[in-house]
């Protein structure tokens, strides 16, 4: 009867504490302290009331102290069950929080209570509050008095944390909670030292790699608090095991973790302030170091060479100081050692650990140069580098290169006459040597390095570049073509800075100019070339907001003047002009005009679209540089003759769809209506496509109301027809997937266009799914429906594909379109319930069509949505692998491939069939299905082994025969999947 009236009063005491007054407290304390010597089927309930008055504001001076006092003498916490011992650790907690300076007056007395209630405890909910309160004590500066040594054996007992949490635990403790719990306790106070460094080499001498692992961290953790004072004892024995570990261990975290605690052991000795008196700790285990492994590096064919390095550099990048000192040693040694060994390898791997040592002098910045041993050293190390540009060796020479870019960003530590040799030394290496990887290398280096020295490279290096390109043939014309593809690359990559880039746009277009007005066949490629280089150089100049505009009004006139100027009648009979308006050059300049625009400023942009649009409704030319064309510029007007011209709306696609979407454009309604007339009525695939697209991303970024609603009522009124027969059936789907995509993104929006609208052009699809619009469910209903169509179904499975995946040029967040987050998820819980639906009630000549859109949705949905819906969807997918086009096939494999490896547990209930559908398509006649098919049956061995058993021999033996597959990338996969198996 106590125990229920106990329980009865402490659970209206938790509901009502905060109500209280200080009297009522105050007897309510004194009741509930006589009552903790009561039968132990009370305790529970007093300790539930006690924490209800431990959160009491009214709560009387010295009752907390009471209160803890009586627990700690009346209460064996120990003996108490998990929760009634939570309850102990609430109380204290409470009290520390609110009664601090009252339990501070307890002195060491608290110290000693806790360790009484503390010790023993296994729980680790209770541990997690036992080891804030021990580091709150320590971190509150409470009394510890000689009960130091207690209090770390009640908390070290525990390390290295041993738990595993059981499966489907709802607490979601994990074992990393703990450690790093315990860990914050541990290197909390120095007064630890002496015990905790003891135990750590003890544990760093076991065979656990968990507690090796621990005993690092925890060591790393301790140096950011810990003195020469507290490390004097056990440096000795610290060194000697890390050395061990480092020299010895065959795993790479145990070793990056003993390089971290050698780096954190030098940086604490660094950074000891000493007295007059006492011992320079760090010299001495500085010199144990280089003892120790200094001489390893005069053998850099043996096993030992790499870890000495890395102990010295850890130690090197501790401190300014460390650095000096290893340094001042290691690096004579090295340039000594590169001139005694001749073989490349050997001059690589010394030419490596030099450049460890390097990096490490970007990390302290500019030294005096009577403290650097690298700057005394200077003449040396550039000689040393400048011979590994020259080694027949590509990887001695690759290491080089490396060294190269390190020592240039070195302010102050090239002299003019090297930085000249530096850059003689890229030419030679990005133009003239025969291996690509050197090249490339070469190349990102004068990349690195012409932002620090602008004016030397665009002095001296581009215009020798510009004279190698500009050069005629001497040799074969597969050379001299290769060494132009080179400049131009070079000319693209050393456009890192504005000063350069003002010396590079200029010669990349009077090339193209060039190349335009050439006869020869690999005009096409050339210009691709040329058009590669000026986007490289685009990007690279978008975070500068003068060298973006600088190429902008540069170089966007300059291509739409050539454009116009080969799309004009006169010269569409010859090759020049052809060559210019091919769709691979109007596809390599897209992404040019789209990377100059993209980060132009809000009022750039619009004095920019003011120009160019006017270009393509009025034929107003007279922006553009070479503006005296033989007749107008009319892309949007009528006649056979004006076919070139329509084809340059792509370059207008590529300039207003990367508009900021605050940009007003000038005209727009009128220019929607023209791009909407072209994409419906052009008979070039190409021409329409693109006017299909820009008429998409202008959609997706206009808002929402009245003007929209008539253009896409226009739509449907020219749409309608040709989508439900005629000869440009294919245009209408195309613009039908593209406006579907955007209206999706609207449907967070006020107004929109009529739900009357029922059928819209195919691209129109795609700019309104990305925009959540409610008209885009009647869009998808007419796609869906359009999936029975004999004539349109496989082209608008496909279109499920462009709906679902990522638009590389107008519709996406780099070029300012409204993309909303999540419109893959919502277009799957929408439709594929439909998809579902209506494969069920095809008919067998259109059922592909259906699995085909279902594969494009699901290869494209975020993984853990597909794995949640999986069960409902596996059994349609495992038919799809049964179709035979081979779309479907490989879509369907990329698909399964990442649920076989997340959800094994689902994918092992239908195992034999999938064991049986991967090796027959094994044999697929296409290549990328067999490939996809073998690592399909590679993560098959991710599921259990139980599963697995029954079919191992099958599969062997059925995967002999892509082992002799005639493609090498097959045998290659045929090789991992049945190693694996």
């Amino acid at each position: 009867m106590r125990g229920r009236g106990m329980q009865l009063l402490s659970q209206v005491l938790l509901q009502c504490y905060s109500l209280l007054q200080e009297k009522e407290v105050l007897h309510l304390v004194l009741f509930y302290e006589s009552r903790l010597q009561d039968n132990h089927l009370v305790i529970p309930s007093v300790l539930q009331g006690l924490r209800a008055l431990s959160m009491c504001e009214v709560l009387s001076p010295g009752l907390a102290v009471s209160v803890l006092k009586a627990i700690f003498q009346e209460v064996h916490v120990q003996s108490l069950l998990q929760l009634d011992r939570h309850t102990v650790y609430s109380i204290i907690t409470n009290f520390m929080s609110t009664r601090e300076e009252e339990l501070k007056g307890l002195g060491a007395n608290f110290t000693f209570g806790f360790i009484q209630v503390m010790d023993g405890e296994k729980d680790p909910r209770n541990l997690l509050v036992a080891f804030q309160i021990v580091h709150d004590l320590i971190a509150k500066d409470y009394a510890l008095g000689p009960f130091v040594e207690e209090l770390f054996e009640v908390t070290s007992c525990y390390f290295p944390v041993d738990f595993t949490p059981p499966p489907n635990d709802p607490h979601g403790i994990q074992r990393e909670d703990l450690i790093l719990s315990l860990r914050a306790v541990l290197a909390s106070t120095t007064q630890f030292a002496e015990f905790l460094l003891p135990l750590l080499i003890e544990k760093l001498d076991s065979e656990l790699q968990s507690a090796k692992l621990d005993s690092l961290q925890t060591l790393t953790a301790c140096c950011a608090i810990y003195g020469q004072k507290e490390l004097q004892e056990f440096l000795p024995s610290l060194w000697s095991s890390l050395r061990r570990e480092v020299f010895q261990t065959a795993s790479e975290k145990i070793e990056t973790e003993c390089l971290a605690a050698l780096r954190a052991l030098s940086a604490c000795l660094s950074r000891s302030v000493l007295s007059s008196d006492s011992e320079d700790l760090l010299d001495s285990f500085l010199s144990s170091i280089l003892q120790d492994c200094r001489h390893h590096l005069c053998e850099p064919d043996m096993k030992l060479v790499w870890p000495s390095a890395k102990l010295l550099q850890a130690a090197a990048g501790a401190s300014l100081r460390t650095y000096h000192c290893i340094t001042h040693s290691v690096l004579p040694l090295l340039l000594e050692q590169y001139t005694k060994h001749t073989q490349s390898s050997q001059r690589r791997t010394i030419l490596e650990m030099l450049l460890g040592f390097l990096e490490l002098q970007q990390k302290w910045g500019n030294v005096e140069e009577d403290e650097s041993t690298l700057l005394l050293l200077q003449a040396q190390v550039c000689s040393v580098v400048f011979s590994a540009l020259l080694d027949p060796s590509v990887q001695l020479q690759l290491v080089g290169i490396k060294a190269l870019t390190v020592l240039g960003s070195l302010q102050g530590f090239l002299s003019s006459s090297n930085l000249e040799l530096v850059v003689d030394h890229l030419i030679r290496l990005a133009l003239h040597e025969e291996d690509s990887q050197s090249s490339e290398a070469a190349m990102e280096a004068a990349g690195s390095l012409a932002p620090t020295f602008p004016k030397v490279f665009s002095g001296h290096m581009v215009p020798k570049l510009k004279e190698e390109l500009q050069s005629e043939p001497e040799e074969s014309y597969h050379n001299h073509h290769s060494l132009q593809q080179r400049c131009l690359q070079a000319l693209a990559a050393v456009s890192t800075h504005t000063i350069i880039v003002r010396e590079t746009v200029p010669i990349l277009l009077q090339h193209l100019q060039k190349v335009q007005k050439g006869t020869e066949a690999r005009n096409t490629q050339d210009m691709i070339s040329v058009c590669q280089s000026l986007h490289r150089v685009a990007l690279q100049c978008q975070q500068d907001a003068e060298g973006c505009w600088y190429f902008h009004q540069t170089v966007v006139p300059c291509l739409l003047a050539m454009a116009v100027q080969a799309a004009m009648p006169e010269s569409t009979h010859t090759l020049p002009g052809k060559a210019l308006l091919e769709e691979e050059v109007l596809a390599a300049m897209i992404p040019v005009i789209s990377a100059a625009t993209t980060h132009l400023s809000p009022e750039l942009a619009a004095q920019s679209v003011s120009h160019v649009v006017p270009l393509f409704l009025d034929g107003d030319v007279s922006f553009l540089p070479q503006n005296s064309f033989p007749c107008s510029f009319q892309p949007f007007g009528d006649g056979e003759f004006l076919e070139a011209q329509r084809r340059l709306v792509a370059l207008l696609m590529a300039f207003v769809c990367s508009l900021p979407r605050d940009v007003a454009i000038p005209q727009q309604e009128w220019l929607l209506r023209e791009l909407l007339a072209l994409s419906c009525s052009c008979n070039c695939p190409f021409t329409a496509t693109t006017a299909a697209k820009c008429f998409a991303g202008l959609v997706n970024k206009h808002p929402a109301g009245q003007q929209l609603d008539e253009i896409l009522q226009l739509a449907v009124n020219r749409m309608e027809p040709s989508l439900a027969e005629g000869p440009r059936r294919t245009q209408a789907l195309t613009l039908l997937l593209w406006v579907r995509l955007v209206l999706d993104e609207w449907g967070r929006g006020t107004g929109g266009p009529s739900l009357a609208l029922t059928v819209l052009p195919a691209q129109v699809t795609k700019a309104l799914v990305l925009r959540y619009h409610p008209l885009s469910s009647c869009l998808t209903d007419k796609l869906l429906g359009l999936l029975g169509d004999t004539e349109l179904g496989p082209a608008t499975a496909d279109g499920f594909s462009l709906l679902m995946a990522e638009s590389p040029d107008v519709l996406h967040k780099g070029c300012h379109a409204d993309v909303r987050i999540m419109f893959r998820q919502r277009f799957f819980t929408d439709n594929v319930p439909k998809l579902v639906q209506g494969f069920h009630g095809a008919g067998p000549d259109v059922k592909a069509n259906y699995l085909k859109g279902l594969s494009h949705v699901l290869n494209h949905l975020p993984k853990p949505v597909l794995v949640t819906e999986l069960p409902t969807l596996l059994s349609l997918l495992l038919e799809a692998l049964s179709c035979s086009d081979r779309v479907v096939q490989l879509s369907t494999l990329s698909c399964l491939h990442p649920l076989l490896l997340e959800a094994p547990q689902i994918m092992s209930l239908h195992v034999d069939t999938l064991v049986t559908k991967f090796l027959n398509l094994t044999s697929s006649p296409t290549m990328a299905v067999r490939i996809a098919a073998l690592r399909c049956a590679h993560a098959l061995t991710s599921l259990p082994t139980t599963v697995l058993l029954p079919y191992k021999g099958r599969v062997i033996r059925a995967l002999a025969k892509p082992l002799d597959d005639k493609k090498r990338l097959v045998r290659k996969e045929a090789v991992a999947a049945r190693g694996e198996w």
